[in-house]
């Protein structure tokens, strides 16, 4: 019992100076990705917020605040959104709009990133908005998942690649696999 109880309480903590300019291309991607969609949006759809999913707050902190982490990779951002917007829709369609049904999004969006290699965080939000998003967003159906998921992450992807590799101590992606 005691090293169980012993793991709880975490190492020790190690953390450097933030660096400014980091930061300051960080907030130059984010601000960018975010209104480019939000762009995107309000000039070509009819819904001018179609392209705003909230999880891609998360997936642009991850593109631009943490460009090498493994899981702001092209296939986890893609993959696993897109996958985890099926899954959601899934839910929803079987189950209704309930906490079982957000529930049970969230969990096997888990479980498919895992198996497919494509863990990226966001895509737990992008499985459990596709559950409580609401009348318009249910209509989309499975199309959630192209639509305004599939675009908005390739629109964000396409923007983090040319954001981050102008800064040069930033490369973007590490790999495309």
């Amino acid at each position: 019992m005691k090293p169980y109880v012993a793991k709880m309480r975490g190492g020790p903590l190690t953390r450097g100076k933030p660096h400014i300019a980091d930061a300051l291309w960080s907030w130059l991607g984010a601000f960018l990705g975010m209104a480019l969609i939000g762009w995107l949006s309000s000039h070509y759809f009819a819904v001018s917020s179609l392209l705003l999913v909230g999880s891609f707050g998360a997936t642009s902190v991850l593109l631009y605040g943490a460009p090498h982490s493994p899981l702001a990779q092209p296939r986890n951002v893609v993959g696993g959104n897109m996958l985890s917007a099926l899954v959601g829709v899934a839910c929803f369609q079987w189950l209704g709009d309930g906490w079982l049904a957000a529930a049970m999004a969230v969990s096997v969006a888990l479980l498919v990133m895992q198996m497919t290699h494509t863990l990226h965080p966001p895509g737990g939000a992008t499985a459990l908005i596709a559950v409580i998003g609401g009348p318009t967003l249910h209509s989309f159906g499975y199309w959630y998942a192209l639509l305004p998921v599939g675009f908005g992450c390739v629109v964000m992807l396409m923007l983090a690649v040319l954001i981050n590799n102008l800064a040069r101590h930033r490369r973007y992606p590490l790999h495309w696999h």
